[in-house]
């Protein structure tokens, strides 16, 4: 039954299972028309399998997905409003572009008109900037042009939704980040959904409008790229999303008051209520500013300089913090004594805003 929807897809209690192990349970997702999705998660932590049941290559054991408000369960891929780009493109060899791009055409009923179909084919080439290589053979062109044609067969039966399982996998990371901003400018021209799969974090980061992270089967958190970043559901998402410093703690009864294992205390800005008992600060890198240790300054963590990482305008480095074991900190050249790299061996001296802490429970 079809009912109306602000929503391209819906998960509604949705949980697939292999025999005795659960690939995803208990999934409510809610993908509004137009967005660009990342599902972002380790391997084997549910995401891939989410999208086959979009797609209709997988059906879910319980729950009910719905694609544009109507039920999907039990409908084969054909049937579906929905075409996928693979992380391999599964492009036929023995076509040229054209035919490659014009196939799923070719396999509608009623058929369409020879004209009408190479029409079509040329109009999608053109929206992926492939305009004039209609009679090019697919062995003749680079990894990137191959991804674009796989796309333009994707978008050529204009579907409600678009697929993308890790289809950037395959590039170098220059040809990867020109296909990321062609993927971005690809779905605002078409105004379609997009639900992409990956694993890499500054992929889904980059690239969408809503992040959903996964992790064994179920989904931790949902929102805005930024606010993923930024605020953190929990210590899997602060971790997984960006890179992080874990500082071992307790959390006083006070529930502002932070003990850390060197004997430092910290104040705790109450965002939320927590029980008192073992913590995980977690911090971000770039939060931390570095100075070098100066006589006369007073707070701060203290520590030598391990290993440094040069990034060009920044640096990363790795200190050893005394009583606190590795830090990573990425430090603005700028900000260290007029751009003057900090060496390995120098003692200095790490301070942040507590504001700029997450708690988690340990």
């Amino acid at each position: 039954m079809t009912v109306p929807s602000t929503n391209d897809i819906e998960f509604r209690s949705v949980a697939k299972r292999y025999g005795s192990v659960t690939a995803v349970s208990d999934i409510n997702l809610a993908v509004p028309k137009g967005a660009f999705v990342a599902l972002l998660g380790p391997s084997g932590g549910g995401k891939t399998t989410c999208l086959r049941m979009i797609g209709g290559f997988e059906q879910p054991s319980e729950g009910t997905v719905l694609i544009n408000g109507r039920e999907m369960n039990g409908v084969p891929p054909y049937r579906r409003p929905v075409n996928m780009v693979f992380q391999h493109y599964a492009l036929f060899p023995h076509f040229n572009v054209e035919e490659n791009v014009a196939y799923g055409l070719r396999q509608q009923r009623p058929k369409l008109g020879t004209a009408e179909i190479a029409n079509r084919a040329r109009e999608a080439l053109e929206m992926v900037r492939l305009g004039g290589f209609e009679k090019r053979r697919v062995h003749e062109m680079s990894g990137g042009q191959q991804q674009r044609v796989a796309l333009a067969r994707a978008i050529v039966n204009k579907p409600s939704v678009l697929l993308l399982d890790e289809p950037l996998a395959a590039l170098d990371k220059k040809l990867r980040t020109a296909m990321q901003i062609e993927l971005q400018t690809l779905q605002r021209e078409l105004g379609i959904t997009f639900v992409l799969v990956t694993h890499d974090q500054e992929e889904a980061l980059s690239m969408s409008d809503m992040v959903c992270v996964m992790n064994a089967g179920r989904i931790v958190q949902m929102d805005r790229p930024q606010a993923i970043y930024d605020h953190p559901a929990d210590l899997f998402v602060a971790d997984f999303v960006g890179k992080t410093n874990r500082i071992a703690g307790t959390l006083e009864a006070d529930g502002t008051t932070i003990r850390l294992s060197n004997g430092m205390v910290l104040g705790r800005e109450g965002k939320r209520t927590m029980a008192p008992g073992a913590v995980t600060v977690a911090l971000r890198p770039e939060a931390i500013d570095l100075v070098r240790q100066l006589p006369t300054h007073a707070g701060g963590l203290v520590g030598t300089v391990t290993h440094r990482i040069f990034l060009g305008s920044t640096a990363e480095y790795q200190i050893d913090v005394d009583g606190l074991g590795d830090f990573l900190v990425t430090a603005d050249r700028r900000s260290v004594q007029e751009g003057d790299l900090v060496e390995p061996g120098e003692r200095v001296v790490l301070t942040f805003d507590p504001g700029k802490m997450h708690v988690f429970p340990a």
